[in-house]
């Protein structure tokens, strides 16, 4: 895997969230036990104007789902030779012991770094935190499973 800086397209390539709701830039670094990415919180971002109007805060649910989409980029990444894999989705299926230790602001450029614990049953149990400025932010521990994809909803 490597160990340098990938463009937004490598985000993009990894994983289906989209805009508005993709919470990762960059990939700073991919390792063998995990990914260090980064995401900027621009102060034109929708959720401000709601989240604490006059004086806004980073919801820190959405900092978790940062954390979250590394993981599935990870985990796309690690498993992208597995031809089993391209038919999957990385899901959500377990949060552990969330610490919220700071706030982050719009204009903040947070860090977020995921690093794998173990595999278990098809469950990715991993390890994630968030930084900003050089201090602690977040800290969680959460599993992904990998499911089927599915086909769109059909609206009548």
């Amino acid at each position: 895997m490597p160990e340098h800086s990938l463009p937004q397209q490598a985000v993009l390539d990894a994983i289906p969230h989209r805009k508005p709701f993709l919470f990762i830039d960059t990939i700073r670094q991919l390792r063998s036990d995990g990914i260090t990415c980064e995401r900027t919180l621009c102060a034109s971002e929708s959720f401000y104007e709601g989240h604490y109007p006059g004086n806004p805060i980073t919801p820190g649910v959405l900092l978790c789902e940062a954390v979250f989409q590394a993981g599935a980029i990870f985990l796309s990444a690690k498993l992208k030779e597995d031809k089993s894999f391209r038919e999957k989705t990385p899901v959500l299926c377990r949060i552990e012991s969330a610490r919220f230790k700071k706030t982050v602001l719009p204009g903040d450029i947070v860090t977020v770094d995921v690093a794998m614990r173990e595999t278990l049953q098809g469950f990715h149990f991993m390890s994630g935190k968030v930084s900003c400025n050089g201090h602690l932010v977040l800290t969680l521990r959460f599993a992904l499973a990998l499911v089927d994809k599915l086909s769109p909803a059909v609206v009548p």
